[in-house]
């Protein structure tokens, strides 16, 4: 699906580039040595399309995208279903037996609560409960030793009608008009799943928690829908390197002061890098359509695990 070499785009310069922190060499990242590292341990990532792609792009760098008998499907352990038909699937457990190490993705997102409200009626809406975590984490915390977390682009009226969700707060319809303002709801949101993961740390001691800043989009011209597109091919063309001392996603950053949840901080590297998008080559050769929201795989999500690899 993201993989760009199976699409109709002939330059692949986006793939050659790899981060380089100042002052400090980044680890190389080695599959065996990954498995080695998380051995008999448990990393999920929980969140949204981005976090798949942070999902995928991990699976394919251990295993150098090659077919592996010691991969076993365990999602069973965690709750997660199979999808049926054409229903997107909640996610995927698999553990690489050899090393008893298992990587998760969890479809979650807004990373909050979210129930039927009215649990016999197919066509129901579902309450967004914004100052309660997803349960697949209060469910799964004391399973997991790294978790990744992440929210950001489901953030917008359209997602919300769409999923037919409806703000709730303390248990009930929500009658705040501040959080009425998306952005204010997120933060509740973000806030309170990041004080709940830090308050599992003296129950967990080996735990680790990383918060993933935004993921950007580079849409010039328009929206998706609306004939944005990100034409660029060449690497570097809007920059080369991230100046600023802060986070360019000052909400993560504010979210995981003072607490032991760390910042994955990818915002201001990924800017970099509008070169890297599925862009219009995924469809037919006559489509207007650009995706300048998700990458090419390989590509910058990679950039995201070696970084989360150097912290682990």
């Amino acid at each position: 699906m993201w993989a760009c070499r199976l699409t109709r785009r002939t330059d692949f310069a986006y793939e050659k580039l790899r981060w380089q922190p100042k002052d400090c060499e980044l680890e190389n990242f080695e599959g065996s040595k990954f498995l080695k590292r998380m051995q008999n341990k448990t990393l999920a990532f929980v969140g949204d399309s981005l976090g798949r792609q942070q999902f995928q792009s991990l699976m394919c760098m251990i295993t150098g995208g090659k077919e592996r008998d010691d991969i076993v499907d365990v999602g069973e352990e965690y709750g997660i279903a199979q999808a049926h038909g054409n229903a997107r699937t909640q996610g995927l457990a698999l553990r690489f037996s050899s090393t008893n190490t298992t990587i998760i993705y969890y479809w979650s997102a807004s990373l909050c609560y979210i129930e039927p409200m009215n649990k016999t009626n197919q066509d129901t809406d579902y309450a967004m409960h914004l100052d309660r975590p997803d349960a697949f984490l209060s469910q799964n915390i004391h399973k997991i030793n790294v978790l990744v977390l992440n929210t950001a682009h489901h953030w917008n009226r359209g997602k919300l009608k769409a999923n037919r969700w409806i703000m709730h707060v303390g248990g009930a319809l929500n009658t705040d008009k501040n959080l009425q303002e998306i952005w204010k709801a997120r933060n509740l949101t973000v806030h309170t799943v990041i004080n709940w993961a830090n308050s599992q740390f003296p129950k967990y001691p080996d735990l680790k928690v990383f918060y993933r800043s935004i993921s950007p989009r580079h849409f010039v011209g328009g929206e998706w829908n609306t004939g944005g597109s990100c034409d660029n091919t060449t690497p570097m063309s809007i920059g080369k390197e991230v100046v600023e001392d802060e986070s360019s996603d000052p909400v993560a950053a504010s979210a995981v002061k003072g607490t032991r949840v760390k910042l994955l901080d990818i915002t201001g590297l990924s800017k970099l890098r509008d070169e890297a998008h599925i862009s219009r080559f995924r469809g037919p050769p006559n489509s207007t359509a650009s995706d300048c929201l998700h990458w090419c795989l390989p590509g910058v999500p990679d950039m995201w695990n070696e970084i989360l690899f150097a912290q682990l």
